[in-house]
């Protein structure tokens, strides 16, 4: 197998992320373990475990976070990287898509360097077979040659800290998941976390929020920090458009109206998946293959962008016959 610098490697040669990751809803990542909000359970296992890695002066052990998306992986990976004064890189697990990218991403990370994979469980089965040896001895196996005349030559790594993301946690291999040494599952936040962080971020974007406004947007985030940073950046528009120095929650509900958001966080594309059920399923129960064609939505969008919330808030149920909705949602509809 050749290991060859292509374009998916080049961005770990030259060390840490891409710039398109650096700027992206930087200024509202937390910096360290004391502003992350949430999480209670995951933050004191990870500051557990760094401590630990640094008082035994080896790399962290790896670790799997899994959970919805937007409930802070990525920021607690960067986080972990800055406690630990190693370097990170992060990549997704699609964008592996051969042996070779893989094998010359793991042998140019430094020692103790930090290695996030996002999505780790589109990453292709055949792929992932190279961590196995990677995580557990720090080598890697290459097999050069092909039949009778295949020889295995080994690599040493330098030692290093695989953390890895899924929304999906069941679709990882029984053999990746179980080289994780911590396996740690992010829940939705409360309301008054939610509130929480957007006071810290309300100054980030040097805006002030009326006490109101920060439960108005909390409510309607659907228990998610990306979407509560989401809404208050478009309502941070909206009140600079009026000229107004602090957002009210009268902004906040012209806002909502404007992004097609109600009072309890479903959006327009939550509504249509109910409504169809509904209106053409007779309130099901109905088969998701089903369901995706008549939506013209992809399945996985479904499952793991908007199911999770309406399943959890009750609008949604899951049956072995298919989805239904509840009354909860006929309601609500």
């Amino acid at each position: 197998m050749e290991v060859e610098t292509s374009t998916i490697e080049k961005r770990f040669l030259a060390g840490g992320t891409t710039e398109r990751e650096k700027t992206s809803d930087e200024g509202l990542r937390p910096k360290n373990f004391s502003e992350y909000i949430g999480q209670g359970k995951v933050v004191q296992n990870i500051e557990v475990m760094v401590k630990s890695a640094k008082i035994r002066n080896e790399a962290m052990d790896h670790a799997l976070l899994s959970g919805p998306p937007g409930l802070g992986k990525t920021s607690l990976a960067m986080i972990i990287a800055d406690a630990l004064d190693s370097e990170l890189h992060v990549i997704s697990g699609p964008a592996i898509e051969k042996k070779g990218d893989l094998a010359a991403i793991l042998t140019n990370l430094g020692e103790r360097d930090v290695l996030f994979i996002d999505e780790i469980h589109r990453m292709p089965v055949a792929v992932e077979e190279i961590l196995y040896s990677a995580m557990e001895d720090h080598r890697l196996d290459i097999v050069i040659g092909q039949g009778p005349s295949a020889r295995t030559m080994k690599i040493d790594l330098n030692p290093f800290t695989l953390i890895g993301a899924t929304t999906r946690s069941g679709l990882l291999s029984n053999p990746l998941r179980d080289r994780f040494m911590a396996h740690l599952h992010f829940d939705f936040y409360q309301t008054e976390e939610l509130q929480q962080i957007i006071e810290n971020n309300q100054s980030k974007l040097k805006v002030k929020v009326e006490e109101q406004a920060k439960i108005s947007i909390a409510d309607c985030s659907r228990g998610t920090p990306r979407i509560a940073n989401r809404i208050l950046r478009r309502v941070r528009d909206f009140a600079l458009v009026e000229g107004t120095s602090s957002i009210t929650s009268e902004q906040v509900k012209k806002s909502l109206e404007l992004m097609e958001i109600d009072q309890l966080g479903l959006d327009r594309m939550d509504r249509k998946i109910l409504s169809v059920i509904k209106d053409y399923y007779g309130g099901g129960p109905v088969g998701i293959e089903a369901l995706c064609a008549t939506l013209s939505e992809d399945r996985s969008t479904i499952e793991d962008v908007y199911e999770p919330y309406l399943l959890k808030e009750g609008f949604l149920l899951r049956t072995p016959r298919g989805r239904e909705i509840s009354d909860k949602s006929r309601a609500h509809l």
